[in-house]
């Protein structure tokens, strides 16, 4: 199994002043869900090398045994410094890809064409995508082959409007991640708030919020075992 995981390169949270990147539960739970499960597991990002970690996500409220593995582990830590850029990843190479959240992505790969092309050849080629959190932007203009929105008439997830009201940052990101999947046509589904909650389409995987990181990652093992 090789397994790619794109993370940010985004480092600025709108015009605030403040720093955002990924978070780091959502990249550590499925890094280590595959890695353990004996998966080849490549890491990239929009501009490769070392991806911005949103600072909050490594506060001590914020822990998880995922992060305090990633902490210890010197081998990990090199990797993620090392990310490949955008430019070097070619979706032939994978069986799957793994899309972390954290605000950055709203801002970089949303936009970012390579990402939009990796994942429709993914899906055309009958590989799983699976996004988490704030990932799930970056469907937002993925197209299907029919040529509408990816998203469209689909079951997905992913940060709602009440967990972006909770960290107080509705008016600072560029679109709501609940809202836009909606506006695109999508069958948007939820859990309470902070709760683990992963919804699977075909080939496509999506989870809520952090607490949903690890099960979505199993969640595209077990994708990856049917096919």
């Amino acid at each position: 199994m090789k397994i790619l995981m794109i993370l940010t390169s985004h480092d600025t949270l709108g015009s605030t002043g403040r720093k955002t990147g990924f978070w780091l539960e959502e990249f550590a739970a499925p890094y280590y869900v595959f890695a353990d499960a004996g998966a080849t597991v490549t890491l990239a990002s929009p501009l490769g090398g070392q991806p911005p970690l949103d600072p909050k996500s490594d506060e001590p409220d914020a822990q998880t045994d995922a992060t305090r593995r990633f902490r210890g582990d010197a081998q990990a830590q090199a990797r993620l410094a090392a990310t490949l850029p955008l430019d070097e990843v070619r979706a032939a190479d994978y069986d799957a890809v793994f899309y972390p959240g954290g605000h950055g992505p709203l801002w970089d790969l949303a936009e970012d064409p390579r990402s939009i092309a990796l994942i429709e050849a993914m899906l055309a080629a009958g590989k799983p995508v699976t996004a988490v959190c704030h990932a799930p932007g970056v469907l937002r203009h993925v197209k299907a082959s029919s040529g509408d929105p990816l998203v469209s008439g689909r079951k997905v997830t992913g940060f709602s409007n009440t967990e972006e009201e909770a960290v107080q940052l509705t008016d600072v990101v560029p679109f709501l991640v609940e809202d836009e999947l909606n506006r695109l046509g999508a069958r948007y589904e939820r859990a309470a708030d902070w709760q683990s909650y992963v919804v699977s389409d075909g080939m496509l995987i999506t989870g809520q919020n952090p607490a949903s990181s690890e099960a979505a990652a199993q969640a595209l093992l077990e994708c990856l075992r049917q096919r």
